[in-house]
């Protein structure tokens, strides 16, 4: 697998900024506190101010040294570990990392199996497929056992497969845009004509994938009219009731003066998680919004005309018919959320059940890797490719 270099010096460059961000971050959390039992004493604002000073000080004179050395560090190549471990780092901070420019920060790109750009793969076909992993995870996840779903969808179709990798923290919008945008450069870079294009999306993967389908439309780009096929694995099109369970108790904290501190800590959540609370997709979902608020505040998104769209949702209790089954799904989302469903009919996705899928005893990871949901996923986009 084609994965981002490795440089020490770089590495340790991020990690030292974030780690300077976080002593500040948990100042500001104790001073609070300390402020609000003590009525602000003048003593304990010159302590934090001092600890703020010597932080941004010691901060300051590691980024100069780790700057200085890192253009004189050798590249290597990345590790699976370093690559997960990345992927979990930016999903929970990743808008942080983006926005202080932390090199840590994941570029978004499309990857293939083999080292290089995904527009230089040997025996590439017109038949494209996209696959987009989820929250916190990295193009490597798609890969687990020997036959992968990239594997399946090339013999059984002859599509070539490529991978969105991507930083989850941010809103799903600002990765919706982006990932428009490098498709039509695919497209455009493809070593032959692409005459059918699909995608892939599991869990966060199939609102980024939703998202770039608007966007893509609105800026007119060509590859929306080669999409025949969109696949959402796990995908919490009406959000996740875990997200949710996170706002409340960020508000709880923030009730009482003396546990409202903490609320920053809970509250230090991604973009990219927070737009899971309903499932966000637009700019407008989010923009002007408190960062803890609990309404739905979505514009409504209707699946792309043309294009052929399948839902797979998982129950992962050994009792699919109970109440506790149906509300958890696989875990982390909900059946209904997976499959489209909503009570209101501006929302509702309105997927035939022809075209839906419930797997039973499957956990939420499992649906990147399971041998009945490679064959659901080749079936369906094998109808298409043969009607």
């Amino acid at each position: 697998m084609g994965t981002l270099p490795r440089n020490l010096v770089t590495d340790l460059l991020g990690a030292g900024r974030l780690a300077a961000d976080a002593t500040l971050g948990v100042t500001g959390v104790v001073e609070s506190m300390h402020g609000t039992i003590a009525r602000g004493s003048p003593i304990a604002g010159l302590v934090y101010r001092s600890i703020r000073g010597v932080t941004g000080l010691v901060g300051s004179g590691a980024d100069l040294a780790m700057s200085v050395l890192a253009p004189k560090a050798v590249d290597e190549p990345s590790s699976p570990r370093r690559e997960t471990l990345l992927a979990v780092l930016n999903g929970v901070y990743g808008d942080h990392l983006a926005a202080t420019g932390n090199p840590l920060a994941i570029p978004m790109q499309l990857r293939r199996d083999t080292a290089g750009p995904a527009s230089t793969v040997p025996r590439a076909t017109g038949r494209v497929v996209v696959l987009v992993h989820g929250l916190c995870m990295a193009d490597l996840h798609w890969d687990k056992g020997q036959k992968t779903l990239s594997r399946v969808l090339a013999r059984d179709l002859g599509y070539t497969s490529v991978k969105l990798h991507y930083n989850t923290g941010l809103h799903v919008s600002s990765n919706g845009r982006e990932f428009a945008a490098l498709l039509e450069e695919l497209v455009a870079a493809w070593p032959v004509p692409v005459t059918e294009l699909a995608i892939v999306g599991h869990s966060m993967g199939g609102l980024v994938a939703r998202s770039a389908t608007y966007y893509g439309r609105e800026a007119g780009h060509r590859w929306t009219r080669l999409l025949r096929s969109m696949v959402f694995l796990g995908t919490p099109h009406h959000g996740s009731p875990l997200e949710r369970g996170g706002s409340i108790a960020d508000l709880l904290l923030s009730l009482s003066p003396y546990s409202a501190p903490f609320a920053r800590l809970a509250g230090a959540r991604s973009a990219g998680i927070r737009d899971l609370r309903h499932g966000n997709l637009l700019d407008e979902d989010w923009q002007g919004r408190a960062q803890g608020h609990l309404r739905d505040h979505r514009h409504p998104v209707p699946l792309p005309e043309g294009v052929r769209c399948y839902a797979i949702a998982a129950i992962k209790s050994r009792e699919p018919g109970s109440l506790q089954s149906r509300l958890l799904g696989d875990g982390l989302v909900p059946v209904k959320s997976a499959l489209g469903q909503h009570r209101s009919p501006r929302f509702a996705l309105a997927i035939p059940e022809s075209q839906q899928w419930v797997g039973h005893g499957l956990g939420h990871l499992e649906l990147m890797s399971n041998p009945l949901v490679h064959r659901r996923v080749s079936d369906w986009i094998g109808a298409k490719t043969r009607s």
